[in-house]
């Protein structure tokens, strides 16, 4: 029989939602040898809190698995620096968090996991430890030495950012045309290449009401989006724009695009999450491995009631594993 592919899954922050997530994956159907990254006594807490018991074996990656039966997964063991309560954040678990994202990261460079899905973490705890970190696609691509583009996918919905984890004010200055140019080229590969679209069409929003309004209300359209989308036109990609983003997502609009690429993070993300929130999911694109996450944090409010829905789990994971397919030679 051939071998599972190997999906790499991290905790994420443990005292949210990640850990009842991880143990829903396992007793989902999904047919990946599933490697868990994260504290096995918290995973098997987890898992008796939730009635829903755990076959957890020790990960070996010499062992390749043909066939998984529900409710199994096999266990990377990273432990935490101290238990964790669902809920109440601890700073000293950031540099745990942190070394099961090193550890994914490696073990897909390394050709160990076929990719990799995370679960959310929380920015603020890692920060508290001590370490500078805006979030897992900045950590991702430091770590590869790639550029990387933020893509939210729903369904047939895909969002891309051109600014992600910036302060609003920060944003203009950040609209460079050598930065749109190069995330523009990374979405056009990314759609060719993982998602199968030959000739991918692309809407580009304005960062500006109205999309500057002719220069009446900001002149970044004119001197920087609109000069720099025509520059790569005559590359070949196929892009509209810059539009004003408060029409560009009507449902007659939508139909005509394979993609859009917004200037900033609360710009395009808010429509795709309205539209299809708890089973949307982040793909990192430019990394030299495939990376997909949840569209949601880590939900202290609800962690550890077993409420925790796993729509954009479950989406996250085929999701990686359909790229994964895609990439093989």
């Amino acid at each position: 029989m051939a071998k599972l592919p190997r999906l790499a899954v991290t905790l994420g922050e443990p005292a949210g939602i990640g850990p009842e997530l991880a143990v829903r994956l396992a007793h989902s159907d999904i047919a990946a040898d599933l490697v868990l990254i994260g504290d096995a006594d918290l995973l098997a807490a987890t898992a008796t809190h939730l009635g829903e018991p755990i076959d957890l074996t020790a990960y070996d990656p010499g062992t390749t698995l043909s066939a998984r039966g529900r409710g199994a997964a096999r266990l990377l063991d990273q432990r935490l620096a101290a238990p964790a309560t669902p809920g109440r954040v601890d700073a000293g678990n950031g540099r745990a968090v942190l070394a099961t994202l090193a550890r994914a990261a490696d073990g897909c460079l390394s050709g160990e996991f076929d990719a990799v899905m995370t679960l959310p973490v929380h920015k603020g705890v890692i920060n508290d430890a001590g370490i500078a970190f805006s979030g897992h696609t900045e950590f991702f691509a430091d770590r590869s030495g790639s550029a990387v583009l933020m893509l939210l996918v729903a369904g047939d919905l895909r969002v891309a950012l051109a600014t992600t984890h910036l302060p609003l004010r920060s944003v203009p200055d950040a609209i460079s045309p050598p930065r749109l140019a190069a995330r523009l080229r990374l979405l056009h590969a990314g759609l060719r290449r993982d998602f199968g679209i030959a000739a991918p069409r692309i809407a580009v929003l304005g960062l500006n009401p109205h999309a500057g309004e002719g220069g009446h209300l900001g002149r970044e359209e004119l001197e920087i989006i609109a000069p720099t989308l025509a520059r790569l036109r005559e590359e070949g990609l196929d892009l509209d724009g810059p539009l004003s983003a408060d029409t560009a997502f009507v449902p007659e609009r939508r139909a005509r695009y394979d993609a859009y690429f917004a200037m900033y993070h609360d710009q395009g993300l808010p429509v795709l999450k309205a539209l299809g929130f708890g089973g949307g999911v982040n793909v990192s694109l430019g990394l030299p491995f495939v990376r997909t996450s949840v569209d949601h944090g880590v939900a202290l409010d609800i962690a550890g009631t077993g409420r925790a829905e796993a729509g954009s789990t479950l989406a996250a994971a085929q999701l990686a594993l359909a790229i994964a397919a895609r990439r093989q030679p």
